[in-house]
């Protein structure tokens, strides 16, 4: 649950760093900028609303509800990947690392969403052991 939690907490902080680059790089008269800080407040809490379901979802240990995390997950890990594409568009190195620390951050999110808390099975049959079987 701990390792859950710590992925997801990085993936929001990923994605603020690049809402602050954003802001720092306005392309046009309706984009964010730090000219405006009440607009960026206003998109910081719409990012962490947007994290409060992983985070959520992070506290439990069941099968489906990691799945249903792990699928959620995958819609951010491709958000961070369009932001690569838009990095190697206009020409800027930071926009570019945050997409990938938040591609590899997320599907590192996600493989310990899944594995953590499986069963290893013994063998392919469950053992049957002191059980009558009619």
């Amino acid at each position: 649950m701990v390792m859950r939690l710590f992925f997801v907490l990085v993936t929001l902080g990923l994605a603020i760093a690049a809402l602050f680059l954003a802001a720092a790089n306005p392309t046009g008269p309706n984009t964010v900028s730090f000219d405006e800080p009440m607009v960026i407040w206003l998109n910081i809490g719409v990012l962490v609303l947007l994290f409060i379901p992983p985070l959520l979802l992070s506290f439990f240990r069941n099968l489906v509800v990691k799945i249903i995390s792990a699928i959620y997950q995958v819609f951010i890990a491709f958000a961070f990947g369009i932001l690569i594409l838009v990095g190697v568009l206009i020409p800027d190195a930071a926009v570019i690392f945050v997409g990938i620390s938040g591609v590899f951050v997320t599907i590192c999110s996600i493989i310990v969403t899944i594995v953590t808390g499986l069963k290893k099975r013994d063998g392919a049959e469950p053992k049957l052991q002191n059980q009558k079987v009619f």
